[in-house]
């Protein structure tokens, strides 16, 4: 509980109808779930707040925080008309919450592919240092060893700093988090206090959020323009956008790169199924990790410890004997075949290049290379022929399957994909909707020591199918499939 008017320090507050001593029990963005002594904050959205308004104070609400007055205003009600309700629902959660932002160690990870892994890679990391750690990521959330499911990759304002505050309340030191493009301008993360913040880079991804890519650029950098003087900024100099992230930022300034000179400086020395072996600021090293895109994660970690104060030798050692994130190029080989079948999340053009890129270089020569593909529905649909051209141009043969399709004709959905093949793109695929059955066919095309990829879902334990989710594991199939054709 807390004073309205301690609540609000920091909001952009136009007027206020009523008493700002009044007691607050609680903080909410949905009006069904407002209850006596909640304050109500209207949020515009997919589904505007203030229509909501009345059915917030039928439950119990007693304050109304709005961009926009309501025509007839209730004497029993407080009501305060602020410049935007989703940056004052940020600065009140993180007020209402006693500032654990400013307790912790709080590293953001943003970028179009790879902040899954950094910030799994980093939670991994200082709980082997020692740390009592939190992470907050697109897979999972997870407080001092205690794993919760996520279900957005950055949580709402309130919901986070309700999480970031049960950390700090067990006992965390340290806390990674992914923030994605939508919580950046969506005010999700507003008012929190970053210790330091990654970019990994930026690729072909929603623009059916943002319109453009120049919107989809500018809002990441959003991030990095906010970060305070006290905090660090660590960006991919080989990402050609990489410099531009950190141009207006107050942090200190960092950059990780294979190819030129920069603060924290790999190159690849080895990479195949064992792992990689790489040169880290002239300290060579074995990880258990595969890919160069796996080089540049491990890069942003080793970085973002060494800005955080710790020994970059024992940082170095502790990262060696990692694993990466479930779902991030992992793969399973079939017993009697030594098929290798690898399930990755990639889920954008760029991402699935960079993991047919890599399993190009772990061929020897000889081996098919299999496919397997889909595209969310109610997405991105510009992304759709582009990654079916990927699949296709990287691949011996590809199979077209449905990803997510939510909302959407499956079937349409691989109708986009297949626009603007090529004719010899064209005679690599087949399309076969149901995934399971896809996923079944393409095993039963292999031979001995082909390499199958099933790419899009990853860490998903679900298929997200007209509103309904049914339980889908994408290495649960592959393993049941590889044991059905073993016997």
């Amino acid at each position: 509980m807390s004073k309205l008017q301690d609540i609000l320090y920091k909001v952009a507050i136009r007027s206020v109808k009523g008493n700002l001593s009044v007691t607050i029990n609680d903080l909410q963005i949905d009006s069904r779930k407002a209850k006596k002594g909640s304050a109500f904050i209207a949020i515009r959205g997919g589904m505007d707040g203030h229509q909501f308004i009345d059915k917030a104070i039928e439950s119990g609400a007693i304050c109304i925080i709005c961009e926009e007055l309501p025509p007839s205003l209730k004497e029993e009600i407080v009501y305060v008309q602020v410049e935007n309700t989703a940056a004052a629902a940020g600065e009140m959660a993180h007020n209402y919450y006693g500032h654990p932002s400013e307790k912790l160690q709080l590293v953001g990870v943003t970028g179009t592919n790879g902040k899954t892994t950094v910030a799994t890679l980093l939670f991994k990391l200082f709980t082997n240092l020692g740390c009592k750690v939190g992470l907050i990521s697109t897979v999972q959330n997870q407080v001092a060893g205690k794993i919760m499911p996520a279900t957005h990759t950055t949580p709402d304002a309130i919901s986070l700093n309700g999480l970031l505050k049960q950390m700090l309340d067990e006992g965390c030191t340290h806390v990674f988090m992914e923030v994605s493009s939508h919580a950046i301008d969506q005010h999700r993360i507003t008012g929190l206090k970053y210790a330091g913040g990654i970019f990994t880079n930026i690729t072909h991804d929603h623009l059916d959020y943002h319109g453009t890519f120049d919107e989809y650029i500018r809002v990441k950098k959003l991030f990095f323009d906010s970060l305070p003087s006290s905090a660090f900024a660590i960006s991919n100099a080989d990402d050609k956008r990489g410099p531009v992230m950190l141009q207006n930022t107050y942090a200190k300034k960092y950059l990780y790169s294979l190819k030129t000179l920069a603060e924290f400086k790999g190159k690849i020395l080895e990479n195949n199924l064992s792992g990689l072996v790489m040169s880290i600021n002239e300290q060579e090293v074995h990880f258990r990790l595969i890919g160069e895109f796996n080089a540049y994660n491990l890069l942003a970690v080793y970085g973002a410890a060494v800005c955080l104060g710790e020994d970059k030798h024992e940082v170095l050692r502790c990262l060696s004997v990692l694993t990466g994130a479930e779902g991030r190029f992992d793969y399973v080989v079939s017993k009697k075949e030594h098929v290798i079948g690898i399930v990755d999340y990639a889920h954008t053009p760029d991402a699935l290049l960079n993991v047919l890129a890599t399993i190009k270089k772990l061929r020897k020569g000889h081996e098919q290379v299999i496919t397997v593909v889909g595209c969310g529905g109610d997405r991105d649909k510009t992304k759709r022929p582009i990654m079916a051209e990927v699949a296709c141009e990287h691949s011996d043969r590809v199979i077209f399957t449905s990803d997510n399709p939510r909302s959407e004709d499956p079937e349409q959905i691989i109708r986009d994909m297949e626009q603007g093949l090529s004719a010899a793109a064209r005679r690599k695929y087949i399309s076969i909707t149901d995934r399971r059955e896809a996923i079944k066919t393409a095993v039963s095309l292999t031979k001995p020591e082909d390499i199958l990829l099933i790419a899009g879902k990853g860490h998903e334990k679900y298929q997200d199918i007209k509103g309904v989710k049914q339980h889908f594991d994408d290495k649960e199939e592959l393993e049941k499939m590889f044991e059905l054709f073993s016997k």
